[in-house]
């Protein structure tokens, strides 16, 4: 990128992922911003921006994963910081939001806190917000500032082609969609890898426990890959994965924006019939996760920073995904 598309943008991060911070802020040829987080003895959360702001566009890369709390306050209290320092404009950029799954009351007396949250990065000053495959696309609603969605899906795709379709080609392969609610994600690679399409048929018992009841389509045979927006405990993924392999299915794969990847998550893939977990960088593995053979991470971070560009120079940003 040319240097004056980088002219009045600071790039800031806190602890969540500074790896896809600094390759966002190269692909951009700036420098990321002065910035010091600690913590008080007692675990309170202290930053301090360490360079003029004043006038400037300022962008707050942070994913809200775990800690979620820690790191959702440190992005809070950095936009207040950059708030309180005269900043022109402040874009969080939350590459995976976290609490997206409360999203809705699903039983009398439940939070929505997606909505929640929302209110706190608008309060805090945030003048846009840009994400990533939100769980559920009805967030962008809850915030009262504009809001970019963006999706991983050209890195997975291109992925994908190169992976499994240039020496196999598309005939015998087969998207599957891990629940209902992905349906329309899997359809649309299924589109335009086309190819054929199954759903898994999932009844809850319980937070983050499923039980797969059956496979509608056909996997006989086929390549499957499981298409989601993030691995948790993986108790759906792995579930899903057998269920596949026992109707029929020649390897099964899987892709996943958001590794989130908590508890028994890594013990479950690697003791899986998964051939292959395909995540993106929009959360920093843990050294469990960098340690197991069976997960590969792309980047997504030159699209990050592509929409970080756009954003700034008033560009269209639903064309990266036309």
């Amino acid at each position: 990128m040319a240097d004056h598309h980088s002219e009045g943008i600071k790039i800031f991060t806190g602890t969540s992922n500074p790896g896809m911070a600094e390759a966002v802020a190269r692909f951009l040829e700036t420098p990321l911003g002065k910035c010091r987080v600690t913590r008080f003895s007692d675990g309170e959360i202290q930053v301090e921006i360490d360079e003029s702001v004043r006038g400037m566009h300022t962008f707050v890369l942070q994913s809200t994963s775990p800690p979620a709390n820690e790191h959702l306050m440190e992005m809070l209290v950095m936009i207040d910081a950059l708030k309180r320092a005269s900043a022109d404009e402040i874009t969080a950029v939350i590459p995976y939001y976290g609490y997206a799954r409360q999203d809705r009351k699903v039983a009398p007396r439940a939070p929505i806190t997606a909505k929640l949250v929302a209110d706190l990065i608008s309060k805090a000053g945030a003048t846009r917000v840009i994400s990533m495959d939100l769980h559920a696309g009805q967030i962008q609603g809850f915030f009262d500032v504009p809001f970019d969605h963006l999706y991983a899906t050209p890195v997975m795709l291109n992925d994908l082609r190169e992976r499994y379709c240039a020496d196999q080609g598309e005939a015998d392969l087969v998207i599957v969609a891990p629940d209902a609610g992905g349906v329309e994600r899997a359809r649309a690679y299924a589109k335009r890898l086309q190819c054929g399409l199954a759903i898994i048929d999932k009844r809850r018992t319980g937070p983050n426990v499923a039980e797969v009841m059956n496979i509608i389509g056909d996997v006989e045979k086929k390549r499957a890959v499981i298409i989601d927006d993030m691995v948790d405990t993986a108790g759906t993924l792995v579930q899903a994965a057998r269920a596949i392999v026992a109707s029929g299915a020649k390897d099964v794969w899987a892709y996943a924006t958001h590794a989130v990847l908590s508890g028994p998550a890594i013990e479950r893939i690697e003791g899986s019939p998964l051939k292959e977990l395909v995540v993106t960088d929009t959360i920093a593995l843990r050294d469990n996760g960098r340690a197991c053979k069976r997960i590969r991470v792309l980047s997504v971070a030159p699209l990050v920073a592509e929409a970080v560009k756009r954003v700034h120079t008033g560009e269209s940003i639903s064309t990266l995904f036309a």
